[in-house]
């Protein structure tokens, strides 16, 4: 019992300090977080890697679809084909209205 209350009493001191001390701690993490998102270079770099993932699942996309389009059922290989169609036929935006280059 002696040892549960001496951990009891260690765990809620060390929550008291590190609440005090842990607030300014995290403002200053914080501030610093947003600076570095706000770097110009960070941002192209981030928007780079973005546009690349976006191209990369794209080819993906179309390689899965054409390799197990013929192993699927009618129903799920029809809307395989449907989507490819619209994103051929579509003017380079998303369904959320936002543009994929």
């Amino acid at each position: 019992m002696r040892y549960r209350l001496t951990f009891v009493v260690g765990l809620a001191l060390g929550y008291v300090l590190g609440t005090r001390a842990g607030r300014e701690r995290y403002e200053q993490l914080k501030k610093s977080a947003q600076q570095f998102a706000q770097n110009p270079a960070v941002r192209n770099t981030a928007e780079t890697a973005a546009q690349q993932g976006r191209q990369f699942a794209g080819r993906a996309y179309h390689v899965v679809s054409d390799k197990v389009g013929d192993h699927m059922p009618d129903s799920v290989a029809g809307r395989v084909r449907s989507l490819r169609e619209r994103s051929v036929h579509s003017n380079g935006s998303d369904d959320w209205g936002t543009t994929n280059p």
